[in-house]
């Protein structure tokens, strides 16, 4: 059964999903933009029988706290303070990652920082190489380059009910299967007063992620940490040679590339828990 909890850590007040007992391999899953924890809400049951899962909301997103840019250091070098924050509050100290989109630089930063801390990794959509980028990122980077009213507007849009709902729907074989559950429940959190200046910050910030590719692929290449990647064949925001650039450092990597857009599990769930439970069992015992 699943806990809904919270924690306090450094004056910000987290949430967190959690599964499974306390004493099994912990499995940390981070989740990415615009969602929050709620997108591994099918798949953590199915992980609890065997490991502790702890999914926790970025400040920003779901049930965390939202504080303005002027209070709080919107950037991917702060979430990532967070969430050691919070694995060092719950007792964790040697845990998987599962990465997706914006959990992919947090979860890395994690990593590459203290690589005995990871014993696994888990990128669905989740970039670590200049090859993931499409052209959905023009925008972006031209908007973090050059913030203002020329470049404002176009990253504006990706915050409307139009533009999540995409997110969902692109590169699915059959929308039907998505529930418009996912796209409202996101929304409505994206909508709450003051959150579009969040949003835009960690826009701005992103693009200094890629000066950390090269540490991440460093600690690749020292660690050969295992790697399971599931990602969308069809994700028109992180391409799937952002998959198949892992292997450049390690080439044991395991890559499977899903009939599927950004958010494979909402499509393909039954195929990423069984190739997840398979590598988990595999690398953790």
């Amino acid at each position: 059964m699943t806990s809904y909890r919270y924690a306090d850590i450094d004056g910000q007040r987290v949430f967190y999903r959690e599964a499974g007992h306390a004493d099994a391999p912990v499995v940390v899953l981070l989740h990415g933009f615009p969602t929050s924890s709620h997108m591994f809400r099918e798949l953590i049951p199915r992980l609890a029988d065997r490991y502790r899962v702890i999914a926790p909301d970025h400040i920003g997103f779901g049930h965390s706290s939202a504080p303005s840019p002027d209070e709080f250091d919107y950037t991917f070098d702060a979430l990532t303070d967070i969430t050691l924050g919070l694995l060092d509050h719950l007792g964790v100290r040697r845990h998987a990652l599962y990465i997706q989109d914006y959990g992919a630089p947090i979860g890395l930063k994690i990593a590459s920082r203290h690589p005995e801390r990871v014993t696994a990794i888990v990128t669905q959509s989740g970039n670590a190489y200049t090859e993931g980028f499409t052209p959905f990122w023009e925008p972006l980077f031209a908007y973090a380059t050059n913030p203002g009213p020329d470049t404002e507007p176009a990253v504006r849009a990706l915050l409307t009910l139009d533009a999540t709902r995409r997110q969902y729907t692109h590169g699915v074989k059959d929308p039907s299967r998505i529930s418009p559950d996912t796209w409202v429940h996101d929304q409505a959190l994206l909508d709450r007063p003051g959150n579009a200046e969040v949003q835009l910050a960690l826009f701005r910030d992103y693009r200094n992620n890629l000066d950390a590719y090269p540490a991440f692929q460093q600690y690749f290449r020292d660690t050969r940490v295992p790697l399971l990647a599931v990602w969308g064949r069809h994700d028109e925001i992180f391409g799937p040679d952002g998959a198949l650039a892992y292997r450049r450092d390690l080439p044991d990597a395991e890559i499977h590339l899903l009939d599927a857009g950004h958010f494979a599990l909402e499509d393909q769930l039954d195929t990423v828990t069984g190739y997840l439970r398979g590598f988990l069992g595999r690398v953790l015992g």
